[in-house]
């Protein structure tokens, strides 16, 4: 059990690594906001990363996503792949021609956040973009792990990933795009995040499709959604075209809230999610564009849920919603699991707000406890 350091609340919904209460992150945030740097550059700086994104008026920019990074000479940008040589931006990985990436194949239906609506997990879209009617049970998915990302999220369930440094090994768009099999229907990137290694995806993908020409093949995503537009729009219509999904997690809605678990801003993810429920209606079925949220206790209450849910509803009230069930990880591994209880008030505030179509996804994580 910790205590809030700004009003004194003392509750097992409050994190050491970030010992202020939801309540105060709200109505408080500029008078705790130097707790919640230094939560995160605690986490930075135990794997050697920059402590927030720089900004040095002579340094170099870095445009790929929401950060925007003006990295000074010698130094490092948040992501940890761009660094400032010679007053030139070098790429650690994350270029078309190499990235700090790993892969695996995965039988479907897999345990994905849109299992329920896509083309792999419920046959959507069939025949032309799926195998079968229903899951398709004898293909898989070649799930592509990029080793960076442009978040700090204090309860990562994919952390590992940071105690490899960039330049212990990077594989080229090739040796990525030569994993695609026979039976592999789809390829789905994450991480990490995708978004600093996006040029790296998009590279293997095209000569992926090129491969698996006259068959299908979808590319998705799941992402933050903090990438630069043009990129973003990149990646759109590479799904598009091969019946893939986009899978944005939502951590918040409030901006105050992201930078307390997350370290940064979440304009850009809320205004790229906006520009996909447009082009979503380019091809409903499958659904190009879904949305997620994990509930984490003690921060991501009913009253966020509501929130992210009514700004779903206003784009298009048919978008699928997945809650996704928390597991103590990471810096955030003294909270509890997520309770029904907590998921299923969730479950009842995002249908309050008009979404059609919402799921409790890791129901096997939920606790009855709290």
């Amino acid at each position: 059990m910790a205590k809030c350091l700004s009003c004194g609340r003392s509750s097992r919904l409050i994190s050491q690594a970030l010992p202020v209460c939801l309540n105060c992150i709200r109505s408080r945030f500029d008078q705790i906001r130097p707790w919640i740097e230094k939560a995160h550059r605690t986490s930075r700086l135990d794997f050697g990363l920059p402590t927030k994104p720089p900004r040095d008026e002579a340094g170099v920019r870095c445009r790929i996503c929401v950060n925007q990074c003006q990295i000074p000479e010698g130094e490092r940008g948040f992501c940890g792949l761009r660094e400032n040589r010679g007053g030139r931006l070098f790429h650690l990985g994350g270029t078309r021609e190499r990235g700090v990436v790993s892969w695996y194949h995965d039988p479907l239906p897999t345990n994905c956040v849109a299992d329920w609506v896509c083309p792999g997990g419920s046959g959507t879209g069939y025949p032309r973009y799926s195998y079968r009617r229903g899951a398709e049970y004898g293909y898989e998915n070649l799930a592509v792990f990029y080793e960076a990302c442009s978040f700090d999220c204090l309860y990562c369930q994919n952390w590992h990933f940071r105690k490899r440094k960039p330049s212990e090994g990077t594989r080229t768009a090739a040796e990525l795009a030569a994993a695609v099999r026979e039976r592999t229907a789809c390829i789905c990137y994450f991480g990490g995040d995708p978004t600093p290694q996006l040029a790296h995806a998009i590279a293997a993908s095209r000569l992926a499709l090129k491969k698996a020409e006259g068959r299908i093949l979808r590319i998705c995503w799941e992402t933050n959604g903090s990438m630069h537009r043009g990129l973003l729009r990149e990646i759109a219509q590479l799904s598009l075209s091969s019946g893939g999904c986009i899978k944005f997690d939502l951590k918040t809605f409030d901006e105050r809230l992201n930078f307390a678990l997350c370290g940064v801003s979440n304009r850009q993810t809320l205004e790229n999610f906006r520009i996909l429920a447009g082009l979503s209606r380019k091809r409903p079925d499958p659904p190009l564009l879904i949305a997620s949220t994990l509930l984490v206790p003690g921060y991501i209450d009913r009253k966020e849920i509501s929130k992210i849910a009514r700004f779903i509803s206003s784009l298009d009230p048919t978008i699928p919603y997945t809650l996704l069930a928390f597991y103590p990880c990471f810096y955030m591994h003294d909270l509890p699991r997520t309770s029904r209880r907590h998921a299923e008030e969730s479950l009842e505030a995002a249908k309050e707000a008009g979404l059609k179509r919402v799921k409790i996804g890791n129901l096997h994580l939920l606790s009855d406890e709290y």
